[in-house]
């Protein structure tokens, strides 16, 4: 099982080389990168290519590890004590699986998605320690064992809002997802919009990659925001003479999708009106 990219996600030689590791390794994939640039998205692509059924965890801040192998409902069968039910009987009617659970039960090998993971209390990574190096839990409730059938293919996001613990990476396999060079950026956007006229994509992509240089920004536009921009820009039929700027204003057209706080388009403001101010 080798991943080599799909038709629908342009995969660097580093990034396809570090899943590939990982899967070798039977090691989690720790994938970092700045938000927006495909992370979550990989996951999809792997199980995909691999032809893998996906199991996905979106980690929230109020997220804990447990829940992610099975979670005991002890007010139902309270409740239903109460009532006389016969579903009292058998604890497992009160046991709900995790997603960790889902993954080692499969019959086949499946691509388990851990999202933002970074986003839960810092001791979420370390409670999974043994489970992911393992590939087993014990349910105390019942008394059983849970041993992954077949190994899944874990991978893991980040996106860096927390420091993670030195036993969990010591776990993976790490990679970071750098933002795309020009002709990276450029193969992306043929797969989500192809045919844009070369002058437009240059004007574009020459904009776009100043604001993301411009030194002050608060939040850096990224993939998807370009993305995001370039699809307006088509809607809207314009071209490369349309997004040309003057000293008079420093924002480009349909900023909205790039710049998502009033500090960096303040910031732009401000640099149009010291041009105007030394003209």
């Amino acid at each position: 099982m080798r991943f080599q990219g799909t038709d629908t996600y342009v995969a660097t030689d580093d990034l396809t080389m570090a899943v590939n590791a990982a899967v070798t390794l039977e090691r989690p994939l720790l994938v970092k990168g700045e938000p927006g640039t495909g992370k979550t998205e990989l996951a999809r692509q792997v199980a995909d290519a691999l032809g893998a059924p996906m199991i996905e965890w979106n980690v929230k801040s109020t997220t804990k590890a447990q829940q992610g192998l099975y979670e005991y409902d002890a007010v139902s069968r309270l409740r239903d004590s109460q009532l006389g039910d016969e579903r009292v009987n058998d604890v497992k009617n009160y046991i709900r699986k995790g997603k960790l659970w889902q993954a080692f039960e499969a019959d086949q090998k499946v691509v388990l998605l851990i999202d933002e993971v970074d986003k839960a209390d810092i001791e979420f990574p370390n409670d999974l320690l043994q489970e992911l190096d393992k590939m087993e839990f014990h349910v105390y409730e019942t008394g059983e064992t849970i041993k992954a059938v077949n190994r899944p293919i874990v991978i893991i996001t980040s996106n860096n809002e927390k420091e993670l613990p030195d036993a969990f990476l010591r776990r993976c396999f790490f990679h970071y997802i750098k933002f795309p060079d020009q002709d990276t950026l450029r193969k992306i956007v043929e797969v989500h919009h192809p045919g844009v006229k070369e002058a437009l994509l240059t004007t574009a992509l020459t904009q776009f990659y100043e604001v993301r240089e411009q030194p002050g920004l608060k939040k850096k536009p990224s993939t998807s925001e370009v993305l995001d921009w370039l699809k307006l820009l088509l809607a809207e039929d314009l071209d490369a003479e349309d997004l040309k700027r003057d000293a008079a204003n420093a924002l480009p057209r349909l900023h909205g999708a790039l710049l998502k706080n009033e500090q960096d388009v303040h910031l732009f403001e401000r640099l149009a009106f010291m041009a105007r101010r030394d003209r």
